[in-house]
């Protein structure tokens, strides 16, 4: 991702913000997701609600934003 990617998703969203993301990858400790063009997160499996497919398309809250390693956490939202 792109220093001007990550700084308009950030810009954009906030700790606690809700999103809707689509599933890029599974792994054996979550999902991937991209958050915006060329901007992904992670779902750990620990914050699953049913096992997501690639393609599926998500409603999540950040969790955290760690701006300097250009990370962002997620959980499902309700």
């Amino acid at each position: 991702m792109s220093a001007e990617q990550w700084q308009r998703f950030a810009a954009a969203n906030g700790l606690g913000d809700v999103v809707e993301a689509r599933v890029v990858s599974v792994v054996p400790f979550g999902a991937f997701v991209e958050l915006d063009e060329g901007v992904h997160g992670l779902l750990h499996i620990s914050e699953w609600a049913g096992e997501p497919a690639e393609g599926d398309t998500l409603r999540l809250r950040i969790n955290a934003i760690d701006g300097e390693h250009r990370r962002v956490s997620l959980t499902r939202a309700a």
